[in-house]
């Protein structure tokens, strides 16, 4: 199934071509060297030949033949058949000296060089010799012939030959078998990613694409896509604990609401009662209806881009805001709200989205701090990034619980007694993302802290317009 998985695939088909390039890139390559190691070879035996040939026409313009004769007898009285071929002929070709007992057939004035086998030349060779001679006309009408051997010159060439076929054909099989073992392996973690898709498709979110531990590319991707499996599989499990809430936290106020208009349908009409009861079942409305606001303002700002709304604001101008907001509230529960840190923290961001971020800080701070307690916004600037501090010394939560907090709906028991809906927290961490902005956690024990820490930025410098703006927001009573 692999192999023929790996056979189709065009990584295969792709590898297939440039083998095909690169063979034939080497095919060219080799019958280059070959053809100029051969002409190499070659031309080195015919200039031998050439010069042994003009020595003797010199031997005969300065003896005659009769030194030419004796000089070709030198040359054979060694060995009769180990040196050169040599043929001295009259004007007819007849032989007059030499070891060649007849003229080659096809050595004449049209074709100056030729190949032939002498079988009188070493008689006794299983194989007759090949000999590749040249001639000249001399002086007196008679004519010379030189030649060697060149059996062993074709044995060389032919080792070359087949050590350049071998050689083609080697390197066509490794690259072969390279294309389909690379080919083979692509295929198979294409395979392994498939296989935990379909897996996945068909509901089991838990599969994840095995990694080999080769640390390459492949086991890259695959712990890139794990991850995002990991995130898919979270926003999975937060979007079941959202319906899960979204149910839970709606069931009670629209159990009331049914509650108090069956009562209603089922009792006579009295004017101060049902006016009490329509003033409670809307106020279970609106908060409902608030609940459903907070989750568009949160899509919204997780969903489109509120960056073309930035501009330079003042952090510190925004806390104080707040603070004043909530100073009733922190009375009314005898405790007390104070602000804190530099005067002006200037920041680039939306100062409508900020207001909203710090707020929900302080209104969590004063519901879910101690009676007669204290709350501290402090606002600090620097080198790293601006600072916004939102602190009390109330009970706090567990620290197991902090991962959590920021989870649409998510409250802990002890809050579900007090009003709200488990979305302030989910609004000041898109708020946070919208900004660049990191949000902290501490415990302080007692009570808790929330940092949120804005990026390093140098903004430009505030616009008169938005200056008088954070001006007057700060002294709004």
């Amino acid at each position: 199934m692999l192999l023929a998985k790996t056979l189709r695939s065009s990584t295969f088909k792709l590898a297939l071509i440039f083998i095909g390039i690169f063979g034939a890139t080497v095919v060219a390559l080799f019958v280059y060297v070959y053809w100029s190691t051969a002409s190499f070879v070659r031309g080195r035996s015919d200039h031998a030949t050439r010069t042994d040939l003009a020595i003797l026409q010199k031997l005969h313009a300065e003896g005659g033949q009769k030194a030419l004769v004796a000089a070709i007898a030198q040359r054979l009285s060694v060995d009769r058949f180990a040196g050169p071929a040599y043929l001295l002929a009259d004007a007819s070709f007849a032989p007059i000296a030499g070891n060649l007992e007849a003229w080659p057939p096809g050595l004449n004035a049209t074709n100056p060089w030729e190949i032939f086998d002498a079988p009188e030349w070493k008689s006794d060779a299983a194989i007759h010799p090949l000999i590749r001679a040249t001639f000249t006309t001399l002086p007196d009408g008679t004519h010379l012939l030189v030649g060697r051997e060149i059996d062993e010159l074709n044995g060389f060439v032919e080792r070359i030959n087949n050590a350049l076929g071998l050689g083609i054909a080697l390197i066509f099989l490794l690259a072969g078998v390279a294309g389909v073992t690379v080919t083979r392996r692509t295929v198979g973690r294409i395979e392994a990613v498939n296989t935990t898709s379909h897996a996945i498709m068909h509901s089991d979110l838990s599969r994840r694409i095995p990694l080999r531990g080769t640390r390459d590319e492949w086991d890259g991707l695959a712990s890139n896509l794990n991850s995002m499996l990991d995130r898919i599989e979270a926003l999975m499990a937060e979007m079941k604990q959202f319906t899960d809430n979204v149910a839970h936290d709606l069931r009670t106020p629209l159990t009331r609401i049914r509650g108090r208009l069956e009562r209603a349908y089922n009792a006579r009409r009295q004017g101060d009662r049902d006016q009490a009861l329509i003033g409670d079942t809307l106020m279970d409305l609106d908060g409902i209806l608030a609940m459903f606001s907070s989750l568009t303002r949160i899509s919204q700002i997780e969903a489109n881009d509120r960056t073309a709304a930035f501009r330079t604001v003042d952090l510190a101008a925004i806390a104080r805001e707040v603070v004043e907001l909530f100073d009733a509230a922190a009375e009314d529960r005898g405790g007390h709200l104070e602000a804190a840190g530099d005067q002006h923290v200037l920041v680039t961001g939306d100062r409508d989205l900020l207001f909203d971020a710090v707020a929900n800080l302080v209104d969590n701070a004063v519901k879910h701090g101690r009676d007669a307690g204290r709350v501290t916004v402090e606002v600090t600037g620097g080198v790293g990034g601006a600072t916004v501090s939102v602190a009390d010394d109330g009970p706090g939560i567990p620290s197991e619980e902090f991962p959590h907090v920021f989870k649409r709906f998510y409250r802990l028991e002890r809050s579900r007694r007090t009003p709200g809906n488990g979305l302030g927290l989910s609004l000041v961490a898109a708020v946070a993302r919208l900004h660049g902005a990191h949000i902290e956690m501490r415990d302080r024990k007692p009570g808790l802290e929330f940092r949120l820490l804005f990026p390093a930025s140098t903004p430009p410098a505030m616009d008169s317009a938005a200056a008088t703006e954070n001006k007057a927001a700060a002294h709004v009573p």
